[in-house]
């Protein structure tokens, strides 16, 4: 498996797409929302923001940097509550199943293309049906969001526009750094 072997810290000038979706959640007042987040950053701003909410919401994370996930351990032995509402997969996001993952309201792709070595065999996804299959998984109504100041952006624009273009989604918004796509 590819591992990241440095976890990432926040970095609030040089990466605030956690940041910019912790607000644009609250700017949209959303509740009850099902959110699939890729890359939890051993911050995990996204899931501990919207599991101690009073939103309801329930955040499936996706890292795979050890460090990540053992801070998620830690957190969830000082506060177990938080379990009922934020859970981190530790695995390679291009073999994720979609047949494990439920309907989703909400999928962060901030960090597509970042991840994408053509030389590891072993992956059953590549970027491209990576943002298919889990454009599949939303809900009607459902949204994608994408972060425009990643460093692979210029490689995932036109994955994006592709998947845009022969899907039922429409831009319905750009937020700070974020593209917003709503599922019909």
């Amino acid at each position: 498996m590819q591992i990241i072997r440095r976890p990432w810290k926040l970095k609030r000038d040089d990466c605030p797409c956690d940041l910019h979706f912790v607000d644009w959640i609250a700017d949209q007042n959303l509740r009850d929302q099902t959110i699939f987040h890729f890359g939890t950053g051993d911050h995990h701003l996204v899931g501990l923001a919207c599991a101690r909410s009073e939103a309801g919401h329930a955040v499936i994370g996706v890292t795979a940097t050890p460090g990540e996930h053992d801070a998620y351990v830690k957190l969830a032995k000082a506060d177990p509550e938080m379990t009922k509402r934020y859970v981190v997969h530790f695995g390679d996001i291009y073999n994720v199943n979609a047949r494990l993952l439920p309907d989703l309201d909400i999928v962060t792709l901030f960090h597509l293309c970042e991840f994408a070595d053509k030389s590891v065999t072993y992956r059953a996804l590549n970027d491209e049906s990576l943002v298919r299959m889990l454009g599949e998984r939303l809900r009607p109504g459902g949204r994608m969001l994408f972060y425009t100041g990643s460093y692979a952006y210029a490689q995932a624009q036109p994955i994006i526009e592709a998947w845009a273009a022969a899907s039922d989604v429409t831009e319905v918004e750009v937020f700070k750094s974020l593209r917003v796509f709503r599922k019909a």
